[in-house]
């Protein structure tokens, strides 16, 4: 066993499409009772393991839209009480809430505007349900990361983000553990944030199955060259696969992997590993070194993440996203002509605003995730943008 601690942290991503989950409740219901139990198992796996439990989540703006909407809480009562859920996400103590983009954007691909607008958006939502304003870390949707969102992320108070360490360029000397086992600094615009580094290998793993004895093997045989306490960082979605959204018990993630990694790490076993939030890890260790990030995202089915091309991959997907841009162009110069010209007019503002949450909304990553097959969403979202546009002279 190793004479230095082996930090891991543990984030998880949650997302639903706008609208999705009360569609699937009239088609799917079953389907609906895996995701919601996934989410909810997350704060009860962790009740009474709050001397070790530690796990960074990400939830959509559109995601909690859906779980704080009353109707929704009440026609899903039997299954979850998701106003619980919402208040369990609160503890502090075993939960780090990550700050996101509200309609689940790939940022890189749309208007740098509307990034400002995805992640202001969702500041307002998160701060309202968990009551808090300090989210110091930023889940890029998708993992999907550009240098130049440093900006926005650092005006809007984030200390760190996550990124996939596939995609890390050291600019001063690191050797292999460095680059994927310590945070380190990006700078772009002026601003700078920390980056940390996300193992792909070890979150594969995390994603489809693993014991915890074979994951302190790997991370120990990982760290074993570090001359530095390392922190890695391992992250998935955390309800989609059967290993989180299995309702057997002692099936599931937390029952075949992270009960008994905290219990071998209380006995001894694994006595060189330690839950930890980020935060707290940059506040004892700090960051290290400068990094460029290439432009990217993280791993899916058969894609790399190098080049997005998970979402811009056809034709369709590249047209859609083309008239994203033009879209969104329309609706912000038009809003702010008349704005200027009618200044305080809050119902010229919100007839604005009408068009424009539907163009933000046509930006969600899965309208362009599946193919084709949901492209015909976004083009849906961005027809009705027009339609409400006010009339501009």
């Amino acid at each position: 066993m190793s004479g230095r601690t082996i930090h891991h942290a543990l984030a998880l991503n949650l997302h639903q499409p706008s609208g999705n989950l009360q569609e699937m409740l009239q088609t799917e219901p079953w389907e609906v009772r895996q995701i919601l139990s996934a989410i909810d198992r997350i704060p009860r796996a962790l009740w009474g393991q709050e001397d070790l439990g530690r796990v960074h989540v990400s939830l959509s703006g559109t995601l909690l839209e859906t779980l704080a909407d009353p109707g929704f809480q009440s026609d899903v009562y039997g299954m979850v009480k998701v106003g619980d859920l919402l208040w369990h996400l609160q503890n502090r103590a075993i939960v780090e809430i990550l700050g996101t983009g509200y309609y689940h954007p790939v940022l890189p691909l749309i208007p740098e505007e509307d990034r400002v607008e995805q992640v202001r958006r969702w500041q307002g939502i998160g701060g309202h349900l968990f009551w808090r304003r300090d989210v110091p870390g930023f889940w890029p949707p998708e993992m999907a990361f550009c240098m130049e969102m440093i900006p926005v992320l650092a005006e809007h108070g984030y200390r760190y983000v996550l990124v996939d360490a596939e995609h890390v360029v050291p600019m001063t000397p690191m050797k292999w553990p460095e680059i994927r086992y310590r945070p380190h600094v990006a700078r772009h615009g002026g601003r700078e944030i920390v980056v940390i580094p996300r193992d792909r290998d070890l979150s594969i793993a995390q994603e489809s199955g693993m014991d915890a004895g074979w994951f302190v093997r790997e991370v120990r045989e990982r760290t074993k060259w570090c001359d530095f306490e390392p922190l890695v960082t391992t992250a998935t979605d955390g309800d989609n696969g059967g290993w989180f959204r299995n309702l057997t018990p002692g099936e599931t993630f937390w029952d075949r992997f992270h009960r008994p990694l905290l219990d071998g790490i209380r006995a001894g076993e694994f006595g060189d590993v330690r839950p930890a939030f980020v935060h707290d890890y940059l506040d004892r260790h700090g960051a290290h070194g400068e990094v460029l990030v290439r432009a990217g995202a993280w791993n899916t089915g058969d894609h790399s993440g190098v080049g997005f091309v998970q979402w811009t991959g056809s034709p369709a997907q590249r047209d859609a996203l083309a008239r994203v841009q033009e879209v969104s162009r329309t609706v912000r110069s038009a809003r702010d002509r008349a704005l200027r010209a009618s200044p305080g007019d809050a119902g010229l503002a919100r007839r604005f605003e009408d068009a424009y949450w539907r163009v933000l909304r046509a930006e969600t990553s899965c309208h362009f995730f599946w193919g084709e097959a949901w492209v015909g969403r976004c083009h849906a979202d961005l027809d009705a943008a027009l339609d409400v546009l006010p009339a501009v002279g």
